[in-house]
């Protein structure tokens, strides 16, 4: 059976029922049967096939997007009155207020004990648009994500700053709820997350977590973290670093004694430590780089590929800050610390590149996904060709 033809039975297996109050009619363009289509079914087909997101669009049927691939369900073009009463259906009215007056919205919702969805409305062309990614309850640990045991250790330091950085659904946010998920079942902390909005819930475990959502709980991030430090945490974590002032509070508190960890979009962690010191004022600088080159302790930046036989695997690239890698950042070198991790395997360091090509030599994921997601895809495309003629280095397993 297709893609398609899964997709498509398990949809239509959900259509038709009076029980609901919410439903949307759709109708063939050859036919006047009028079938009944249920929200929560919509969100029930997309667990149970392992959507990672739902657009919904006017101007076309909703669409699925499944192992990185987006595919159209086998429905009626959405019209303009269908995509408000979608949105109507589970937008709370503080957003819904949000949406007129800005544009735009965010917020999460539960479905249940199944899952919970984070949801981005939008007003585009005059029309409303969605987007619903999905939040398994369950969460991976740190080995079946792939994650290697030195990050594993770096978020066993008593203090500094830890980022998870990577472009919109590399799968940060799944990264950051593993290891706080660990954190929670092995040691007695007091966790404080920050999030907009909160997407993975943690219970109560052997570790205290306070959830706090912007918007809800606290009026910005950069307020959250500088309450936070008078709410004995051992444990921050900051959803996003999305501005100078939350920046600025994240890199204080790591300085004063806590583990902090946050996000970046960005794709590389030369990239990242540029990017943090880019966002001051040129008269400060000099004083972040001195600032970051203490307190900043690891950088993950991942990616997603789509997987030979179906779903994804990431592809990390690691930074432990060492004492020579502090001095490069504290001396304005960040041009040297690509190097730097491409010696520092020892310590548990990898570049993106490196990653991927393991992944396409072990058989995980074809050549184009690779080359789609490197670095330096000439280098790269010519290492696997000297791979494939036996005159590279040894295989990556056996390194």
């Amino acid at each position: 059976m297709t893609f398609g033809s899964t997709i498509r039975a398990d949809f239509q297996s959900y259509l038709v029922s009076d029980t609901f109050p919410f439903r949307i009619n759709f109708a063939t363009s050859k036919a006047t049967v009028m079938a009944t289509v249920l929200i929560d079914k919509l969100l029930q087909a997309a667990i149970k096939q392992g959507v990672s997101d739902i657009h919904i669009v006017v101007g076309q049927p909703p669409v699925f997007r499944l192992h990185g691939r987006m595919r159209k369900l086998e429905t009626k073009t959405l019209e303009a009155e269908d995509a408000v009463a979608l949105m109507k259906s589970i937008t709370p009215e503080r957003c819904q207020r949000e949406l007129q007056e800005a544009g735009s919205t965010d917020f999460g919702f539960a479905f249940g004990d199944q899952a919970r969805f984070r949801v981005s409305v939008f007003k585009q062309r005059g029309f409303i648009s969605m987007v619903l990614r999905q939040i398994p309850n369950d969460k991976l640990t740190p080995e079946q994500l792939g994650l290697p045991d030195s990050v594993v250790k770096l978020v066993h330091r008593p203090r500094g700053l830890f980022l998870v950085t990577g472009p919109t659904g590399s799968g940060k946010s799944t990264t950051l709820a593993s290891l706080v998920n660990m954190l929670n079942e092995t040691v007695d902390h007091h966790i404080i997350t920050i999030e907009d909005p909160i997407e993975f819930y943690h219970d109560h475990k052997k570790s205290t977590v306070n959830q706090r959502e912007v918007g809800v709980d606290v009026p910005s991030f950069s307020e959250a973290i500088r309450r936070a430090l008078r709410q004995d945490p051992d444990v921050i974590l900051v959803g996003e670093l999305r501005d100078l002032a939350t920046i600025e509070a994240a890199i204080s508190a790591a300085e004063t004694g806590h583990i902090v960890f946050g996000t970046l979009h960005t794709n590389s962690a030369q990239g990242t430590v540029n990017r943090i010191i880019d966002a001051f004022p040129g008269n400060l600088q000099d004083q972040v780089r001195t600032q970051l080159a203490s307190s900043l302790i690891g950088v993950v930046a991942q990616t997603l590929l789509p997987k030979i036989g179906g779903g994804r695997v990431a592809a990390y690239e690691i930074l432990i800050v060492t004492s020579g890698i502090s001095n490069l950042i504290r001396e304005n070198k960040t041009f040297r610390i690509n190097s730097a991790i491409q010696t520092g395997a020892k310590f548990g360091m990898q570049l993106m590149d490196d990653a991927l090509f393991k992944h396409w030599a072990e058989g995980r994921v074809t050549i184009e996904d690779v080359l789609a997601k490197s670095h330096l895809p000439d280098e790269l495309a010519k290492r696997i060709v000297q791979y494939r003629q036996g005159i590279a280095e040894e295989t990556p397993a056996n390194k």
